[in-house]
This record gives C-alpha cells, structure tokens and sequence, in this order.
C-alpha cells in the first residue's frame, strides 16, 4: 500500500526541515487517516510536485508535523489523453470524473452537447464545475496520484471541435458505422481527443463538425455503455494500448 496523499500549496519547510500540514488536509490527516510517528505520507500541489514525507507528531486535531523529504517533480505522461464528457444528469458526472481520475485521464472538458438534458447555466453552472473540479482532486489523493487532471470549463461543439482539429489522435464515441476503438492506430506521443456523448447521442450536426475537424468515430465493443462509464472504459483501453500502463 502506498502512503496517502494529501494536498498542499508550497513545500517551504522550517531551518530544521519541518513542515507543519494544518487546514482541512491536517485535520483529514489527524482527526480521520489517525496518522501517527514513523508513517509515511506523500504531499503533492497537485500540478506533478511531490515530496516524501514521515510523521514526527501530530497538534491537536488538525496539525500534522513531518520532515519534508526532497522536492521531485513528476513529468507530465505521453501521449496525454483527454476526454471531452458530454453532461449527464444528476451526479453521474462526478462518477464519470471520479472513476476516469482513478483510471489515469488526464483532462476532462465538460460538453454541452445539443442532447444533454443537462445544462450548465449561471451559478448552478459554476457549482456544478467546482464539484467536477473538488472530485477530480479528491479521486486523485484516493488514487495516489501527483498529477491531478485538468478539468477545463464547459466548451461548446464549436469549442470542442477546436480541440479535436488540434489533436494527434480525435475520435468520437459512436455505435453505428464506425470502426472499433481497439484496432485504431494510436500515436506514440502528443494527444488524443476523445469524445463521449450523452445518452441521446450525438447530433447529426455535431458528427459533421467533429468530422470536418478531424474526428473519426469509433465503437468500444458490442455493448452500449452509459456516458457516465463509457469514457472510463475508453481511457483504460487507450493506457493500455499506448504502453501507459506497462
């Protein structure tokens, strides 16, 4: 088992090399994990730096003390998958974050795409992207990883395909007519696009745009998955076809 993670600002430690880990973390780490001397823990921004830690004592409920180890920093992987995540209803779309950050995606675009029930409006919109945003980081401490995804804001088709013309590899989720995602030539390097609709499908219109910007569609296999797990079930396939996870 590996150490827990946890997630701080600045690795700036005292002269005698002691870092004081306080706020919600600290006291995750005091009051819930109940760490104690001697154990290990990982502290990371997040954004790839990270330090081994140990635990010399703990501060009341939500001070954890430990010798800060050596500052590394964890390159970014290759090729670097996003997944463009049409909306789904209710909480599926923190599901959808939370299971693709534990697989290993390493960005995720909210979609607004034209048969989403769901929309993003206002301040329901902001609230509902930070919760995407806090899942992905609370995934990402679960699963040990250093190196959060990226959760961009909500992109229309227009900005959607923008990315896809940009990509090394796009693709597009999509049953009818469309050639199986696991025999597509992948790339070694750079970055693959890939587009997961809502449950109604993607449009007609959206297919053609995505089309024009250099999109293919692809099928997983003979079942139709949810959009809520489709995308995780295609990270996996495509980290395990480009060596990421040899």
């Amino acid at each position: 088992m590996t150490a827990p993670v946890f997630v701080v600002d600045d690795f700036t430690a005292g002269a005698d090399g002691r870092y004081v880990l306080d706020g919600p973390e600290g006291r995750h780490a005091v009051s819930v994990k109940r760490l104690h001397a001697g154990e290990d823990v990982v502290l990371t921004d997040g954004a790839g730096r990270w330090a081994q830690c140990v635990v010399l004592d703990t501060e009341g409920k939500d001070r954890l003390v430990v010798t800060l180890g050596a500052v590394a920093e964890e390159p970014a992987e290759s090729p670097r998958i996003t997944v463009v995540q049409a909306l789904p209803k209710g909480d599926r779309g923190e599901l959808a974050v939370e299971t693709m950050t534990e697989t290993g995606v390493d960005a995720v675009v909210p979609w607004t795409a034209a048969r989403c029930i769901t929309q993003w409006k206002g301040d329901r919109g902001l609230k509902a992207l930070a919760k995407w945003r806090a899942t992905a980081r609370e995934a990402g401490k679960q699963s040990r990883r250093v190196r959060f995804p990226e959760i961009a804001d909500a992109a229309s088709t227009k900005q959607v395909a923008a990315l896809l013309a940009d990509a090394d590899f796009a693709a597009v989720l999509h049953e009818e007519g469309s050639e199986p995602l696991a025999t597509a030539e992948l790339p070694a390097a750079g970055h693959i696009v890939l587009v997961v609709g809502p449950e109604g499908g993607v449009s007609p219109a959206e297919l053609t745009a995505f089309a024009e910007a250099g999109a293919r569609p692809y099928r997983l296999g003979r079942s139709v998955l949810r959009t809520s797990t489709a995308g995780t079930a295609a990270t996996a396939l495509l980290l395990g076809r480009t060596g990421r996870w040899s």
